[in-house]
């Protein structure tokens, strides 16, 4: 199968960690020296050959429309917008109703994982999760799989030493949700770690550059080198 042209990214955050240093702006549009964070998430996409991007929105989604528009280095840009927060559940649910192929990409608005998008293959499984090697860290939860990449658990934030955290990319079926009956509004982590048996959940292990600015000391260390 070929690898999807379209891309949805998660742009509806609050950004409550970053309030201190973004009063003002959805999380996604964070300056980092003279253009948004979202802007070096486009253009990782654009080396990727995604061809149309789905910006899910919500809080002050008008900052960000009125920046990329309709197209932004030649990716096509929709918008799919929430009048209230869907959570991620509900946003990914309302913006693959814009999607045009069978399968497409997920990525966080606040992270950057700088990995070879054709890596992740769904075969049987309605997901596939990039996820990245970490070691010493408690700031997030590990994920295990077994010697097929399959997803076997996902662990609670805790200090661990050697493990895998998600990356915030993923590639999903089209139809996820189809076998499930779902509420408007919900979590798509939860989701994920109730039924990712059912999914068949899969993963794809990278140590490429990983960058989440959803606090501010990480923030600074992605202005710092850009």
């Amino acid at each position: 199968m070929n690898s999807p042209k379209e891309a949805i990214i998660l742009c509806g955050g609050l950004g409550t960690r970053l309030k201190s240093v973004l009063p003002n702006l959805p999380k996604p549009m964070a300056p980092v020296k003279n253009k948004p964070f979202l802007a070096f998430i486009l253009e990782y996409l654009k080396r990727q050959n995604i061809k149309k991007v789905i910006l899910a929105v919500s809080y002050k989604y008008e900052i960000i429309q009125n920046y990329f528009q309709n197209s932004y280095l030649d990716i096509e840009i929709v918008y799919s917008i929430e009048d209230e927060p869907l959570g991620t559940g509900g946003a990914i649910m309302e913006a693959l109703k814009l999607v045009d192929q069978n399968s497409v990409y997920i990525l966080n608005g606040d992270t950057i994982f700088d990995i070879n998008l054709n890596n992740l293959k769904l075969d049987d499984s309605k997901i596939c999760i990039a996820l990245k090697h970490m070691n010493n860290f408690d700031r997030y939860g590990s994920v295990n799989i077994d010697k097929n990449h399959n997803i076997t658990a996902f662990n609670e934030k805790k200090f661990t030493p050697d493990g895998f955290i998600n990356g915030g990319i993923y590639l999903v079926s089209k139809d996820i949700f189809d076998d499930f009956s779902l509420n408007a509004k919900f979590s798509f982590e939860e989701f994920f770690q109730n039924n990712f048996l059912a999914l068949k959940a899969r993963a794809c292990v990278f140590d490429d550059y990983f960058i989440d600015i959803g606090i501010p000391q990480d923030y600074q260390a992605f202005i710092d080198i850009n």
